[in-house]
C-alpha cells in the first residue's frame, strides 16, 4: 500500500461538544432574526464516517472496460465556494449535508487558512498572497496590482467568472445590505478592473450558467452574509450550499465530468488553529481523505492545475491539491 494511500484511509480529526455548537452556530449573529431555521433533508452527522476513505483512481485519464479503452473526463472547470469563520470541527457537527458531500466524494483533514481576518484570506485565494493586507477594508484602501486566478485564465484564454450573492451591479466597490466587498476580491485588483466589470456577476448569472453548461474554467461562488454563515447559523449555509449543489449536479458540465466544486471556509473562529472543512466534489472521487497539509494557497494553485497556467504567488510551492485528490487535471 502506498505512502499516499495510507494517508488517506486515516480519519478526521476531533468532536465538537453540543454546547459549543450552539454557540458558533449563534455567535456572531446580527441578523439572526431574519436568519432561516430549516435545516437541510440530510439524516445529521456530527463526526465524519471513516469505513471507506480509499480513493478511486481519479488521477489515471482512461479506464478500461469490457475490452475498450474509455477517455475519462479532464477536469477543466473549477467552481470555488468561500463559507465564513468556522473550523471543521464546527462544520462537520453543523452541516449535515456538506458532510454528506465530503463523504461521497472528498475532504481534506488538515486544511488551513492563511491568517485573521476574512479579506487577506480571499486574496490569498484569488492571488497566491496576502499583499501584506491585515484588515478588512474596501478596495479604496487596498488598491492591488494583480494578478489574480481569474484575469490570468483570461489572458491565457481561458474563461473566468466570480458570482456574488447580493451584489446589484457586476464588481461592485462598496458593501451594502447583506453584499461584503471584503468577500469578494477581484474588485480589488485595480490592473484587472476591466475583466472585474466583465465577469465579477451579480448571482442571478450563476443560475443561466449553470443550466447552459457554461460554468467557467476559473469561478467562484459567494453567498451573503446571510448565506455564508457569517451572520446566521451554520445550518442557513448548509441548506444554501445543498440547494446550489443539487442544481450544478443536475447541469452538463457536472454530468460531462468537466467541472470539480470546492467548498471551504475563509477563517475558523480563532479558537482551532484556522483548520477549516475543505470538501473537494467530483464524480470520479469516492471517499478520499487527504491528511496531508494543504492551504488556501493550495486552491490558488488549484486553479492553475485546472486552467493550465502558471501557479500565482505563494501557489507556486503550495502542496498540489490535484495530486492530493487524485483529480484528473491537464
Amino acid at each position: 500500500m502506498t505512502r499516499q494511500r495510507r494517508q488517506r484511509r486515516q480519519g478526521p480529526g476531533r468532536r465538537l461538544g453540543t454546547a459549543a455548537v450552539l454557540v458558533a452556530a449563534l455567535g456572531s449573529t446580527a441578523a439572526l432574526g431574519a436568519c432561516s431555521s430549516d435545516a437541510p433533508a440530510v439524516t445529521p452527522s456530527s463526526t465524519f464516517s471513516t469505513a471507506s476513505s480509499t480513493s478511486s483512481t481519479a488521477s489515471s485519464t482512461s479506464s478500461t472496460r469490457a475490452g475498450t479503452t474509455t477517455r475519462q473526463p479532464v477536469v477543466d472547470k473549477l467552481l470555488v465556494v468561500v463559507m465564513e469563520n468556522h473550523s471543521l470541527a464546527q462544520m462537520q457537527a453543523a452541516m449535515p449535508y456538506t458532510v454528506s458531500l465530503a463523504q461521497r466524494y472528498g475532504y481534506a483533514t488538515h486544511y488551513t487558512a492563511t491568517r485573521h481576518p476574512s479579506l487577506p484570506n480571499y486574496l490569498a485565494i484569488a492571488s497566491g498572497s496576502t499583499h501584506g493586507v491585515a484588515d478588512d477594508a474596501p478596495p479604496s484602501k487596498h488598491p492591488l496590482a494583480g494578478p489574480t486566478v481569474f484575469g490570468t485564465a483570461l489572458a491565457k484564454g481561458r474563461t473566468a467568472a466570480v458570482y456574488v450573492q447580493g451584489m446589484a451591479t457586476p464588481c461592485e466597490h462598496a458593501s451594502s445590505g447583506d453584499y461584503a466587498v471584503k468577500h469578494n476580491p477581484w474588485p480589488y485588483f485595480t490592473s484587472e478592473a476591466a475583466q472585474c466589470e466583465r465577469h465579477n456577476l451579480p448571482l442571478a448569472a450563476f443560475g443561466t450558467a449553470v443550466r447552459s453548461g457554461t460554468l467557467p474554467n476559473a469561478g467562484m461562488l459567494l453567498p451573503d452574509l446571510y448565506h455564508d454563515a457569517h451572520n446566521c447559523p451554520l445550518a442557513t449555509a448548509d441548506t444554501w450550499f445543498q440547494e446550489q449543489m443539487r442544481s450544478i449536479q443536475a447541469g452538463p458540465d457536472w454530468r460531462s465530468g468537466r467541472l470539480a466544486v470546492v467548498l471551504t471556509a475563509d477563517e475558523d473562529d480563532h479558537n482551532a488553529g484556522n483548520v477549516v472543512l475543505t470538501v473537494v466534489a467530483h464524480p470520479s472521487l469516492q471517499h478520499v481523505v487527504v491528511t496531508t497539509p494543504l492551504t488556501h494557497y493550495s486552491l490558488t494553485r488549484l486553479y492553475a492545475e485546472v486552467t493550465g497556467t502558471k501557479p500565482l504567488g505563494y501557489g507556486a510551492a503550495a502542496p498540489s491539491m490535484a495530486k492530493a485528490f487524485g483529480l484528473p487535471v491537464r
